[in-house]
Formats: structure tokens, sequence, C-alpha cells
């Protein structure tokens, strides 16, 4: 038995977690052989950083100039955390994005559908324009 299972059990045993829980924490670590497996082939992945760049001008404020370098890897280790979410905070945190205008399900997200996400982010570029301001969005 891998040390990641029981500890998992032993904090199940001492009612720190409840059965869903556990159930949720074996299964991220049943996961992580596989994901040890195709980690070679994301060190050939030539999306490391979604950028977000922006450059305007505001009459009241002046210039402004945002550089946002966010590591895909920082998404993929956030992904993994979600299955360890109570699924009380799980609902409160998918009912305060519905009001936000955001339809997702934090505890339907895996490793998996995020690299199909990742997938698509390669061809994502995109550039706002005007007279005021330049706002781009892509993946390097």
């Amino acid at each position: 038995m891998s040390e990641n299972r029981r500890q998992i059990l032993d904090m199940l045993a001492a009612g720190k977690i409840n059965a869903d829980e556990a159930e949720r924490l074996l299964t991220a670590v049943e996961r992580a052989p596989d994901a040890a497996a195709a980690s070679p082939a994301r060190r050939n992945d030539p999306v490391k950083y979604l950028r977000v760049v922006v450059d305007a001008l505001d009459d009241h404020d002046g210039p402004t100039k945002v550089n946002v370098k966010v590591p895909m890897q920082l998404l993929r280790a956030g992904v993994k955390l979600t299955s360890i979410i109570p699924p009380r905070a799980r609902t409160e945190v998918n009912t305060a994005l519905a009001k936000e205008g955001i339809d997702i399900d934090i505890g339907k997200l895996t490793p998996e559908s995020l690299e199909e996400i990742v997938e698509q982010l390669r061809d994502l570029t995109v550039d706002v324009d005007n007279e005021r301001a330049k706002v781009r969005v892509f993946c390097e």
C-alpha cells in the first residue's frame, strides 16, 4: 500500500474526512501514476504559459501596462487540487462562479479535461485594439 493511500485511510479512520472525500482523494492518488507516465510528453509541450498583455492609455490615469504570465503547470496543479475540495465548498464556488456568468462545475475538472483545454489553447490568440488600449491573450 502506498504512503498516500495509507494517509488517506488514516484520515478517514480519524474522522478528519468523510467517505466521499476519501474516495475522491484515492481516485486522485490512483491517477498520479498515469500523470507521471505522461509527464515526458509534457516536457515537449509547446504551451508553457498563458499570457495576458494590456497596454492602455487613460486620460485620467495615464498609461497602464499589464503583463501576466501564468505557467500552465500551475493550472494543471490547481486542477489536481480540486479533487480535495469538500463538497459544500465546491457547491459554494460553483454558485459564486454562476453568479458571475461562468458556467463551470469545478467538481468535474480533471487533469484529462484540462489537457483538452490546453490543446485548444495552442491555437488561442486574442487581440483587441482600439485607439486607447491594446489587449492580447495568447499562449507561448
